[in-house]
């Protein structure tokens, strides 16, 4: 089973430990968060989502959120 729908880390990890799911799936945060895997093994706060942006044209919201040591 995936988990997803707005989870926050400590709900994914929590569902994870304790067998409930599989995977967990991160949509829109990924989208803000290319480097997500370093960010979430650092503890490192995520970039929040610019919903505004999403499905606009453009690179806009998609290649130009900050990553770490940037």
């Amino acid at each position: 089973m995936i988990g997803n729908e707005k989870l926050t880390l400590p709900q994914a990890e929590e569902l994870l430990l304790y067998g409930r799911v599989d995977a967990i799936s991160f949509g829109k945060a990924y989208i803000a968060n290319p480097d997500l895997v370093e960010r979430v093994a650092a503890g490192v706060e995520l970039n929040q989502v610019e919903m505004k942006t999403i499905y606009a044209e453009g690179a806009i919201g998609y290649t130009d959120y900050p990553v770490l040591n940037q």
